[in-house]
């Protein structure tokens, strides 16, 4: 495991015609929808920071220093165990933010947060998120209907926990991480979702052996499709039934 550490990387100013950015803010459901104001002025203040594989964004317990965009590679958040084991939260995919709860209650980091591959993050420091809500106050009910969001996201990931079999819980954590971090296809027709086995196996508490088996069945029925660290949603509807509980009689 990576070592915990204060990330050293070069930071370099972006500006508001800046490409990456406005593709970011783009795929990012909740940003696209803010005020053309609010997305000028973040847009103005956003600055750009590279780490390669496994270097470390935060750590728990660091106090908060700003909001991170993903604009390629991905953000792994998790935390390790008294044993040592790593449980793996979530795999942040480019168009996801992250870091926004620590800024919001002024509490450290809950969490640890590595690059997964070579990864581009957008950095607005913890001053100028302040300066962004001072200036637009309308933004914080926006900010609440996030956490709200998030925190139904860990409610039902600990519900699903406690009452489904492996199967059901592999697809509902494909689902959820689709519509909340995956990206569309470009077909337009499909999302996937930039998620390795072994960390599939990390979130569920599984064997990336029995998460293999279970995505090789599911590919097999065309239901999706699996390419090295990134899984494709083609059959939703048959997932979804599967997530309720509709488990093929040979399961």
């Amino acid at each position: 495991m990576t070592a915990k550490r204060t990330v050293s990387n070069l930071t370099v100013s972006s500006n508001s015609d800046d490409p990456s950015l406005a593709r970011l803010l783009g795929k990012n459901r909740w940003f696209s929808e803010l005020p053309a104001s609010v997305i000028s002025d973040i847009r103005a203040q956003v600055r750009h920071r590279h780490l390669g594989d496994g270097e470390c964004v935060y750590a728990k317990g660091d106090l908060p220093d700003g909001l991170y965009g993903v604009v390629s590679g991905a953000a792994r958040i998790s935390n390790i165990g008294l044993d040592g084991r790593e449980a793996v939260l979530a795999i942040l995919s480019p168009g996801s933010w992250f870091g926004e709860i620590s800024l919001i209650d002024g509490l450290p980091r809950s969490h640890d947060t590595h690059a997964s591959g070579p990864t581009e993050l957008l950095f607005l420091s913890r001053q100028n998120f302040q300066q962004l809500l001072d200036r637009h106050p309308e933004l914080y009910p926006l900010f609440m209907r996030l956490l709200c969001r998030r925190l139904r996201v860990t409610f039902a990931v600990q519900e699903d926990s406690a009452l489904l079999p492996l199967p059901a819980r592999l697809v509902k954590r494909l689902l959820m991480h689709a519509h909340n971090y995956g990206q569309t296809e470009p077909d337009g027709n499909h999302l996937a979702v930039q998620l390795s086995q072994e960390s599939l196996g990390l979130m569920l508490n599984s064997s990336r052996q029995s998460v293999n088996k279970l995505l090789k069945r599911m590919e097999q029925a065309d239901w999706l499709r699996v390419r090295y660290g990134q899984i494709v949603i083609l059959d939703e509807p048959a997932l979804n039934r599967m997530a309720g509980g509709e488990l093929p009689a040979d399961w």
